[in-house]
């Protein structure tokens, strides 16, 4: 893969090694705008790699340095996702300058990009994961239009179970521990519902506990190969 170079002044050193891949969107009018704000030192932000709509890669931070990506968040016991992932920038306008799907194009170069990030790293699928299942307080992308199914299907990412789904009797309350055991910060419980409904149910995002959530996450932590 062609991967073009475009350096960022904004990293520092990890504290961890790197165990996780965090997918975004740019969340911008455009990808010169978005690329420009990764690179600007007064921005303070940035990614390892952007993915343009064209399926031009570029990378702007070395993958052994920390980029600069992810904000606060958590996942699986680890706060500095940060230094423990490798961040990569999916340019689309986002929620707020008109979501939109991501061309084939974009998804034909995202696919291999992160493949060859899982294989070098070792990283299991359930360490694919989006900026909201991070950051379900905060954010929302790459939202619920991204083609998770694509890279599940490659074994890039944990499929949405469909076959032999079984409602478990958990409560709410239930379904919330098990929903932080699966991974995710539950601080914020409708949240973090959403997010996850926004990962695994993308077609109802409406921060209601259900069967059809309950049976999805009960067969997500069901023991699976990674």
């Amino acid at each position: 893969m062609d991967v073009t170079l475009r350096p960022s002044p904004n990293f520092d050193e990890r504290a961890l090694p790197v165990s996780m891949i965090v997918l975004h969107y740019t969340g911008m009018p455009d990808a010169e705008s978005a690329i420009d704000r990764l690179t600007s030192p007064d921005a303070r932000v940035s990614a390892h790699y952007v993915v343009k709509e064209d399926g031009e890669v570029l990378q702007l931070v070395d993958e052994e340095k920390r980029a600069w990506h992810a904000g606060k968040s958590y996942w699986r016991g680890t706060t500095d996702v940060n230094s423990a992932s490798i961040g990569i920038e999916i340019v689309n306008p986002g929620h707020e300058f008109g979501y939109r799907p991501f061309p084939d194009e974009q998804i034909a170069s995202v696919i291999p990009l992160v493949a060859d990030i899982k294989d070098r790293h070792g990283i299991g699928r359930g360490n694919i994961v989006g900026h909201s299942d991070v950051a379900p307080g905060r954010k929302e992308d790459p939202g619920e239009l991204f083609p998770w199914a694509a890279l599940a299907k490659r074994r890039l990412a944990l499929p949405s179970p469909t076959r032999d789904l079984m409602d478990p009797y958990w409560t709410d309350a239930g379904f919330l521990l098990a929903l932080e055991r699966f991974g995710y910060d539950v601080t914020d419980n409708q949240k973090a519902v959403i997010a996850f409904q926004r990962r695994f149910r993308p077609d109802l995002i409406d921060g209601i506990i259900d069967g059809e959530c309950r049976a999805k996450l009960l067969a997500l932590l069901l023991p699976r190969p990674q």
